[in-house]
């Protein structure tokens, strides 16, 4: 009897307020540009990318081609989206 797996999807196990919080800030730490685009699709995706469309007023074409591994997001984008999701980007000395 063989063994079937599933890739495992972050977007699934994010649930509440406090673990989007954390996730989304381990990413951020990590300073990788296209780490923190790839963690906001994640987060994006468990929000619903159809509702997030719709609360931007950006397509879910820009949202999964921006808020992807390959993504640059525009700071316009960031802040939309983050705004949609009922976070903020805060600034803190290093």
């Amino acid at each position: 009897m063989s063994l079937e797996t599933k890739p495992f999807d972050m977007a699934n196990h994010l649930k509440t307020e406090t673990e989007v919080v954390d996730f989304l800030s381990a990413a951020f730490e990590e300073e990788d540009p296209a780490y923190i685009a790839h963690a906001l699709g994640v987060v994006a995706r468990a929000h619903g990318i159809s509702q997030l469309s719709k609360e931007t007023g950006l397509t879910r074409e820009t949202l999964y081609k921006s808020l992807s591994d390959e993504g640059n997001p525009t700071l316009s984008t960031l802040t939309k989206v983050m705004k949609a999701m009922g976070l903020r980007v805060t600034v803190q000395t290093a």
